[in-house]
């Protein structure tokens, strides 16, 4: 059954038949779309030197340094990416990556100018992409460099990279938080690639946990329900690009793979695993390759969560028996996990699912939609601004509700604010301002109960969550001018907007 709450990224045009057929045979994109200097980690670390936003540090331990270092950096968007080498206990050569995701560095991730501003290039993101986002079937090759080693039988072991305890209170080391799972879904024969933690649990398996209603979790749910093993890839080290993707919310049946191809206007470049035959990247850093028993689960967590809590605590999860490990030689674990927001994480998610919160109120008609920006504070989910030119009576209200509860903006959300044209909604003291100076708490707040929510959640009631109801409440706050007297709205006190830029050029010196 077909996910109806999925989002309209990668969507196909009205009419078609099927949301897996390819809408693009592949020759490349138009000159003037951004161009990516990347297609793998290795490439990716290149440019971001370039741009003078790589530090290494050498000898800092798993055990404690790596995660204390990432902690530090992370909740900066000026901090740069760093890159953790020579670490004590580990092969020399092995490296951990954090931080990717700021600077400059983002927007070259992207594919952007690096002057853009962070509501600027979720714009782009929208208008470049997802306006006309295509669909490029992935490439199978015979070879590439993830098999320079291969280690199988009494040789897979993954506690010979230098995975991080990322928190101090996390149950275990957690060697996927940059990564994707790979699975197929056993009915309908179409690859997902889904962003899920993963656990060491000893030399050759992993747990991971998936939220419900997630692709990765509705496969592993089929292959369960007909008794089967499920076939399962982890990627620990693919290019920045693929892992954005497999972070976003897709449609039911698409691909990240095609997508990351359309983006690029050409094919990914996958070679078949060797025991499942699953599509890898020929050019990802270290991968594992399994097996999940149906009638197999371990212990997983705690693990700090996105939400800034260890909201799930330890329970049995599903586990990969890995019976093969693929790496290049000087393998790089990308590492992302979630710290309390603002965080790395919460950056990336801000500006692709921005544009995609946008795509989806625009489409579902709601009209003069000025911007979107789904705030880094709450982790991209919790608070959303949205600004509207205001037409008619109950506008901002229809923007607010559609906001809520579509597919981007339906999961484990709680605030939508929704603001004038003249407020710049990636502004958190503008949107704010707004709210305080434009609703009225007695009328301009409407509630909407049980809704989507996770188990991560720290506000959900223990009752209900011992019940498995894993929903919660959604405040829709109407911060416009109210429609039917807004000329009469007292004036704001600030200058327009064409002295401020006169104020800018002649004065902003000051401030330097």
């Amino acid at each position: 059954m077909k996910d109806a709450m999925s989002s309209p990224i990668g969507a196909i045009a009205p009419g078609a038949e099927d949301p897996r057929v390819s809408v693009t045979n592949g020759d490349a994109l138009d000159d003037s779309r951004p161009q990516f200097s990347y297609t793998d980690l290795r490439e990716w670390i290149t440019q971001a030197d370039r741009l003078g936003e790589i530090r290494i540090v050498p000898g800092a331990s798993w055990e404690e340094d790596i995660g204390m270092a990432t902690e530090i950096v992370q909740h900066s968007d000026s901090a740069p990416c760093v890159i953790f080498d020579d670490v004590p206990g580990c092969r020399k050569g092995f490296r951990v990556l954090t931080n990717f995701f700021g600077g400059k560095r983002k927007n070259m991730t992207l594919g952007f100018p690096t002057g853009l501003n962070r509501l600027e290039l979720s714009e782009a993101f929208l208008n470049t992409y997802l306006a006309d986002l295509k669909r490029v079937p992935y490439q199978e090759v015979s070879d590439g460099p993830i098999f320079e080693n291969i280690l199988t039988g009494d040789d897979v072991d993954v506690t010979k990279f230098p995975v991080p305890i990322w928190h101090e209170r996390d149950g275990g080391r957690y060697i996927g938080t940059g990564s994707f799972n790979v699975t197929r879904d056993p009915e309908e024969g179409w690859i997902n690639c889904g962003t899920y933690r993963v656990m060491i649990q000893d030399k050759r398996t992993v747990g991971f946990y998936i939220s419900p209603g997630k692709h990765g979790r509705i496969h592993r749910d089929k292959y369960q329900s007909r008794g089967e093993l499920m076939p399962t890839v982890i990627v620990l080290g693919g290019d920045p690009l693929t892992f954005l993707m497999a972070c976003s919310e897709t449609p039911y049946g698409v691909c990240e793979y095609e997508l990351v191809g359309g983006m690029r206007g050409f094919p990914v470049q996958v070679v078949p695993g060797k025991i499942t035959g699953l599509p890898i990247p020929a050019n990802a850093e270290i991968v594992l390759e399994g097996f999940v028993d149906p009638k197999k689960r371990l212990p997983e967590g705690p693990f700090g969560e996105w939400t800034g809590y260890y909201a799930s605590d330890t329970r049995p999860e599903p586990v990969l028996d890995i019976k093969a490990i693929y790496h290049r030689n000087d393998p790089i674990l990308l590492g992302c996990p979630p710290q309390r927001p603002p965080d790395e994480l919460a950056r990336y998610r801000a500006v692709t699912r921005s544009a995609l919160l946008r795509q989806s109120v625009q489409r579902a008609g709601v009209p003069d939609v000025h911007a979107v920006w789904a705030h880094e504070v709450g982790t991209a989910r919790m608070l959303v601004g949205i600004s509207v030119k205001q037409r008619y009576p109950g506008h901002s209200k229809q923007a607010g509700h559609v906001a809520c509860q579509c597919h981007v903006g339906a999961y484990a959300g709680k605030y939508v604010i929704v603001v004038d044209e003249d407020i710049d909604v990636s502004n958190l003291d503008e949107l704010i301002w707004a709210m305080l100076t434009r609703s009225d708490p007695a009328t301009s707040i409407d509630f909407v109960k049980g809704a989507w929510s996770t188990p991560l959640d720290p506000r959900i009631d223990p009752v209900d969550r011992a019940a498995g109801n894993f929903t919660n409440s959604r405040a829709i706050i109407d911060a416009c001018r109210p429609f039917h007297w807004r000329d009469k709205f007292p004036p704001v006190n600030m200058p327009s907007p064409e002295v401020m830029k006169k104020a800018r050029e002649k004065f902003s010196y000051l401030l330097e």
